[in-house]
């Protein structure tokens, strides 16, 4: 049976990849958009909640199917499938550059002191296309702050401290951005900014990331420790960080601790550890 959250279908319409594989009323190429917010939030049915992920500014977005006031497609980040609000979603353009910092302020003008018209989240896709000073122009109007900004075909070098970047950001199911981040939202953005490919999920990224330490093998920086429904990454040979609902923020922790006090709660024991 295949993962709804991975199947770009919802039975009235399906990607044309899926034509012999499931059953639709009709299969589409789609439509490429992109994100025109600072975060949309991805919804698993054209009504209501519950919200199960995150878009970022500039992230693109199939979209298969138009319902109202929602658009049913798929995410170009990881392919996660559901709804997203029409009004979120624009133009499709082609990102040169990821925001590296936290997060950060786009200005009307390239001046500190001007208006600002957004703050986007680390992780957010836009497109340079020039430099005034210390800022860098985007496609379309506005202006970030230079040293916030990485280009796409540069990516960063150690997921650890990227996750880092995010202590103390607030703890939110489902979310993927510097307001508010779950725990595989946190590994995702600390591996996609690395160049690794990662599911949205902890389930997901704990079938695909990785091999499985064998037993006596110590952690080191970068490890995924798993549990039923959560992911945490070592930051060294005892500490971990993981956006956990024990803190509700980003926090750093001693695994031993961190798994003692999981299994106390019900949460069980830790399901695998892996090394990317």
């Amino acid at each position: 049976m295949r993962d709804p959250r991975l199947t770009a279908a919802n039975g009235r319409v399906a990607h044309v990849s899926l034509e012999n594989a499931v059953t639709s009323e009709r299969f589409v190429e789609g439509r490429l958009m992109r994100v025109n917010r600072a975060i949309a939030d991805l919804w698993r049915d054209a009504q209501s909640g519950p919200r199960q992920r995150q878009l970022l500014f500039g992230e693109g977005f199939l979209v298969l199917e138009n319902v109202g006031e929602r658009a049913f497609g798929v995410s170009q980040r990881d392919g996660y499938a559901g709804y997203v609000a029409r009004e979120m979603l624009g133009s499709s353009f082609e990102p040169t550059h990821f925001v590296s910092n936290l997060s950060t302020h786009c200005y009307r003008v390239p001046d500190l002191k001007a208006a600002d018209t957004m703050e986007l989240s680390f992780g957010s896709r836009v497109r340079v296309v020039g430099q005034t000073g210390g800022f860098v122009e985007l496609a379309g109007g506005g202006f970030l702050p230079g040293q916030h900004v990485r280009r796409l075909d540069d990516p960063l070098d150690d997921p650890a401290g990227v996750a880092e970047q995010f202590l103390g950001v607030p703890y939110l199911w489902g979310g993927n951005s510097s307001r508010g981040v779950d725990c595989s939202g946190l590994v995702q953005a600390a591996l996609l900014s690395c160049g690794i490919v990662c599911p949205g999920d902890s389930d997901l990224q704990e079938a695909a990331l990785g091999t499985e330490l064998g037993g006596g093998k110590s952690q080191r920086r970068g490890d995924l420790l798993f549990w039923k429904g959560h992911v945490a990454m070592a930051l060294d040979h005892e500490m971990l960080i993981h956006a956990n609902a024990q803190d509700m923020a980003v926090a750093r922790e001693p695994t031993e601790q961190a798994v003692a006090r999981i299994v106390a709660q019900g949460g069980g024991p830790v399901t695998s550890r892996r090394r990317l």
